[in-house]
């Protein structure tokens, strides 16, 4: 019996995008450093994240097949983590509010055979949003394990969102028809 892949992830959107996808997993996570060198361009320290949450898990389990993913935002060549308050939150947003920003998400797909890498790239826009638009979908939604402080699936992406050039589900946290082929890649390679 061949055993579900790992998502090495805590993320719910993660989680359904694989199970919209109908890839058998279970999620297994460890305590993983997402610091990466401050002159890595956004691209490249999304897969060094990814990849470092990947090894944390092969470390414990070396014989399976895990999935590690890290997303980021990035405007002006400033790349936006996750909210540490409401503060910081509202900063964000009316950062990227009238603008368009970047989504990377990094994608490690590793076994004892092979690595897979890769980043998916996705840039939105979003209309001007009011300070009381803001501080209600904070208040509302409390978006601070988001990176860029916001999900396109919530109310925020319904509202604010002018244009989605590129996956809509990267945005989401993973470009999941990019994973299913690099999975089917590896399943070829394996057979």
């Amino acid at each position: 019996m061949i055993q579900p892949l790992i998502l090495a992830s805590q993320s719910p959107r993660r989680k359904q995008l694989l199970e919209l996808a109908e890839i058998p997993f279970e999620v297994i996570v460890h305590e993983t450093d997402e610091s990466f060198p401050a002159s890595m361009p956004m691209i490249d320290a999304s897969v060094y994240v990814a990849r470092q949450k990947a090894l944390a898990i092969q470390s414990l389990f070396p014989e399976r097949s895990i999935l590690a993913a890290d997303t980021m935002v990035g405007i002006h060549n400033e790349i936006i983590g996750k909210p540490k308050n409401r503060d910081e939150a509202i900063q964000i947003l009316e950062k990227l509010s009238g603008h368009k920003h970047l989504v990377v998400t990094g994608v490690v797909i590793l076994n004892q055979k092979q690595e897979m890498a890769f980043a998916d790239s996705t840039e939105v826009e979003f209309h001007r949003l009011s300070r009381q638009q803001i501080e209600y979908y904070i208040d509302q939604y409390k978006p601070y394990d988001k990176a860029g402080a916001y999900a396109i699936q919530e109310w925020i992406g319904a509202i604010a969102i002018k244009k989605v050039n590129g996956c809509f589900y990267n945005v989401m946290g993973l470009p999941v028809s990019r994973v299913v082929q690099a999975l089917n890649d590896t399943n070829k390679n394996h057979s």
